[in-house]
Parts: structure tokens; C-alpha cells; sequence
């Protein structure tokens, strides 16, 4: 199961206005109404349709695709919608989409295709084509011709719009906002733009700007190929925590980026709970620090989340069977 940024989330819930409970609606995916728009925390995708999906039982969802597509604005995703704005042209902002991907979303691909038309934008998904994957297609490829058209000299329309997914009961609202034939149950999910439309200037192309960047894009590229293991990540954001008193699952999801639903579910599937691995957690920094002597017994009771070293010692007497004096005092 993949990850997206919980941007999406945020704006298609935005796109839907008041006809739903925006506040119930996000809640659904761990998110708080007026928290943050944080692009770098990310939802599970099951969680992402499944919310898509929620609007749906409460609005017709025919255009809200569309209305989502067309709200969206690049300096809203951070480095990569600025790279967006700065490439030279359209082509390099594409580009930077199918180079960068995977900073937005883990189970979406996108790549281009040059063909004697003109070059395809191309996304590739896999799994059931449910309704909330349907809409969120629909709304990538709207994004990518608004924010073209935020970008482009000229007025922008792709020369062709494809889905795989049937057609909803009317695609007039499609065929005007795209400007273009829309053609539902394609071989791919995909636009064609012309190379001319492609290849003129961006209004606001700078090389110096893009060249920084684009570093930075692929500084935060390579943390995601190093990041370690999520266990490893949860039990070090645990023990950073623990010095301030037992860390909520809320707390700890929102500094690796994750909501706590997504967090629970990214456990589970690894048979892990946030529990478990706090207990391990403060076990783990117990032990090694009973090793040292200068560590008073208070202290490494405060440092592993107990407000009372009676509490610590009873529940260190679970972990290891004797009292963490005891512990100290024999032979390792």
C-alpha cells in the first residue's frame, strides 16, 4: 500500500465546499480541519480513496475532480512546485514531475512519452479501479493542465485527454475544462500536449533559480532512497520524546510526517503497535543506561517517561525480572 501528501486530501476537500463535513471528512484520514497544510505528510492510499469515496455518499462527484484540478497552485507543493514555476519551459516542468514523483506520492508514476504528436504525460497506477481512484486521476491530469496554464505564455489545452475508467454520466464538463476530446475507457491515463505548447518559455523560467532548486529536490530525493526502516524511525522519534513524558501516536506521526491513522495502519501491517515499540523504546534506553553509574535511578525513570521511579521499577521488573538496582548490579 502506497503513500500520497496529504495536500491532495486537503484540496479536494476544499473543492467539495460546504456540502459536506469538511471537519468529519478529514478526520477520516487523521487530519485536523485547521491544522497545517503540510505537503510532506503523507496518507495511506487506501485511506485517500476511501475519504474521495466518503464525499462521494454526500455530493455528486461528477466534476469535482475538475474543480479540484483547477484550484491547485504551485507554490503550495513546497521545492517541486517552485521547480515547477522556474523550469525554462513546460517540458522542463513535466520533467521535473517525472524526475521528482516520488516526493508527492509513492504508489503513482508519471513519465513522458515523445511521439510524432507530441509528447504524452503519462500516469501509471495499479490495483482496483475504484472510485476514489477513478477521481483522483481525473484530478491529477486537471492539476497538470492548471498548473500549465499558470506557467504557459499562451492559453494551454492539451491536444487530447485519455482515461482508462468508463465515462460518468456527462462529460461535457470534462471536454470544456480541458479544451480538448476527452476519450474515457483508453488504454492508459494519459495527455497529449503539442511539442510547440511544450516549448515555449515559461513566464516565469529561471535557470539560476531552477539550478538550486533542483539540487535540493534531489538532496530530498536521496533521504527518501536512505530512510531508514519505519520501526527504526517510530522507536527514534519515541526516545526523543520520552524526556517529556509518555509521547502520544499522534505526536510521534505528525514528526515523521505520517497521520496517526496512517501510522497505526503502516505498524499493523508489520504486525508492530505503537504500544509495543514504546515499551521496547524504553526498555532499550533503561538497560543501556543502567550500564553507567552516573545515571541516577530518578533520572533514568524521568528519561524513559515515568513521572515516578516506583512506576519505572515495577515496570522494569516486568521487562527483566528484577528490580533495575538489581539489574545494575549484576554481571553483564
Amino acid at each position: 500500500m502506497g503513500q500520497v501528501t496529504s495536500l491532495f486530501a486537503r484540496k479536494v476537500v476544499g473543492g467539495a465546499g460546504d456540502v459536506i463535513d469538511a471537519s468529519a471528512v478529514l478526520a477520516f484520514v487523521g487530519l485536523d480541519v485547521d491544522g497545517p497544510w503540510d505537503p510532506k505528510v503523507m496518507l495511506e492510499e487506501d485511506d485517500f480513496y476511501g475519504m474521495i469515496e466518503l464525499i462521494a455518499e454526500q455530493m455528486d462527484v461528477t466534476s469535482l475532480a475538475l474543480i479540484v484540478g483547477d484550484a491547485m497552485r504551485p507554490d503550495e507543493y513546497g521545492a517541486l512546485g517552485l521547480a515547477w514555476k522556474a523550469a525554462p519551459n513546460l517540458l522542463g516542468s513535466f520533467s521535473r514531475v517525472e524526475r521528482y514523483w516520488r516526493l508527492w506520492t509513492s504508489f503513482t508514476r508519471y513519465e513522458l512519452e515523445r511521439t510524432n504528436e507530441g509528447v504524452l504525460f503519462i500516469e501509471q497506477r495499479k490495483g482496483a479501479r475504484r472510485l476514489g481512484m477513478r477521481i483522483s486521476i481525473e484530478a491529477d491530469l486537471a492539476s497538470g493542465v492548471s498548473l500549465s496554464r499558470q506557467v504557459s505564455p499562451r492559453p494551454f489545452s492539451p491536444l487530447a485527454v485519455y482515461f482508462k475508467h468508463d465515462a460518468p454520466k456527462t462529460t461535457k464538463h470534462h471536454e470544456a475544462y480541458f479544451g480538448c476530446p476527452v476519450h474515457f475507457g483508453a488504454d492508459k491515463d494519459a495527455m497529449l500536449m503539442s511539442h510547440q505548447s511544450l516549448s515555449e518559455p515559461n513566464v516565469l523560467g529561471d535557470e539560476g533559480i531552477t539550478r538550486f532548486l533542483v539540487s535540493h529536490l534531489d538532496q530530498e530525493l536521496a533521504q527518501i532512497d536512505d530512510a531508514p526502516a519505519l520501526q527504526t524511525q517510530t522507536k527514534g522519534e519515541i526516545a526523543r520524546a520520552l524526556s517529556e513524558g509518555l509521547p502520544k501516536m499522534g505526536d510521534i506521526a505528525r514528526r515523521l510526517g505520517l497521520s496517526a491513522r496512517s501510522l497505526h495502519r503502516r505498524l499493523a501491517e508489520q504486525g508492530l503497535s505503537f504500544q509495543t515499540l514504546t515499551e521496547e523504546t524504553r526498555r532499550e534506553i533503561a538497560t543501556a543506561m543502567l550500564q553507567e553509574e552516573r545515571y541516577a535511578l530518578s533520572e533514568i525513570a524521568f528519561l524513559t517517561g515515568y513521572s515516578e521511579q516506583s512506576a519505572f521499577n515495577r515496570a522494569f521488573k516486568r521487562w527483566m525480572g528484577v528490580t533495575p538496582a538489581t539489574y545494575r548490579k549484576s554481571p553483564k
